[in-house]
């Protein structure tokens, strides 16, 4: 009895801990991810994993995820200058994801567009030179709490989506475009080509922005039934339809403009009373004096 008694009273911890998703034991780590996520309380467990950090418990998940929880707080900045200056205390293996919460945090935090394209070119130059997953093919993601693989044609495509976000916010929407259309050679979604057509209507080629948007109306593309890919879908049809609409009534318009001022100028042509006039060319009005010299 004794022993079953032991035995039920050491699971309950354990099955606390799973239910929670918390780490075992009972360190400053996991006193912040308890902090975190059953007391609820954020700005309790970002001073935690401070503590975390500067003790040297698990500071690899103790940075990460005080970032996460700094942006979750709209302290994005502060974010940034954490990773940047506690990340040599992290392995080798953990720098890939913390590249991926900076990334977050530079397109949440405005201003730094610059350093997020230059990370995100690094990133695509470790994944041409084979250093991209630890050498591995693929990694493990997650997402709303569930694992799923990755691999390295879906993460190429992602950073280039990524990129090419960079620059629509820079303005570059050349930049944004070619980097679109390498993204969507690569690994094609609804999402990736809504940010494309998007990039197109800047430049005001609507023709090429239909029929990038076409493919998520009709259902061709990867996440094309996502509730929110389609709204977006439609809510950029409208927006192309209106450009549209108004680039064939300003060409209207600029024609009736140009028949009035021609129609105008025909009148005052007319109209006009004006002495008349030899018919002669006015080459010949100057030849006729040195004419009639020469004759004499």
């Amino acid at each position: 009895m004794s022993t079953r008694k032991g035995e039920k009273e050491e699971s309950l911890p354990n099955s606390y801990h799973v239910i929670h998703k918390l780490p075992p034991g009972d360190s400053p780590y996991v006193r912040a991810k308890h902090v975190q996520l059953v007391e609820k309380d954020p700005e309790s467990a970002i001073v935690l994993f401070w503590k975390a950090i500067n003790a040297g418990d698990r500071v690899d998940s103790a940075l990460k995820d005080m970032a996460v929880v700094m942006k979750q707080q709209d302290r994005a900045e502060e974010a940034i200058e954490a990773i940047r200056s506690f990340r040599d205390r992290c392995s080798k293996q953990a720098q890939e994801s913390l590249d991926n919460v900076l990334i977050d945090l530079y397109k949440q935090k405005c201003g730094r567009i610059e350093e997020q394209i230059e990370l995100l070119k690094q990133k695509l130059r470790m994944i041409h030179q084979g250093e991209a997953f630890n050498g591995k093919a693929t990694k493990t993601g997650r997402s709303r709490g569930k694992k799923f693989q990755v691999t390295i044609k879906q993460e190429t495509s992602r950073i280039l989506a990524n990129l090419g976000w960079a620059y629509m916010k820079q303005g570059n929407h050349m930049a944004a475009e070619v980097v679109y259309q390498k993204a969507q050679l690569i690994d094609p979604d609804a999402n990736k080509a809504c940010n494309l057509c998007l990039c197109l209507i800047k430049q005001t080629r609507y023709t090429d922005a239909r029929m990038v948007l076409e493919d998520v109306l009709q259902g061709k593309l990867s996440g094309s039934s996502d509730s929110k890919s389609r709204k977006r879908a439609e809510e950029l049809l409208q927006e192309l339809l209106q450009y549209q609409s108004h680039l064939s009534s300003s060409s209207l318009s600029s024609i009736f403009s140009i028949e009035d001022d021609f129609k105008e100028g025909v009148e005052q042509l007319v109209n006009q009373r004006a002495p008349i006039r030899s018919r002669r060319l006015p080459i010949f009005e100057e030849i006729s004096p040195f004419r009639n010299q020469l004759a004499c």
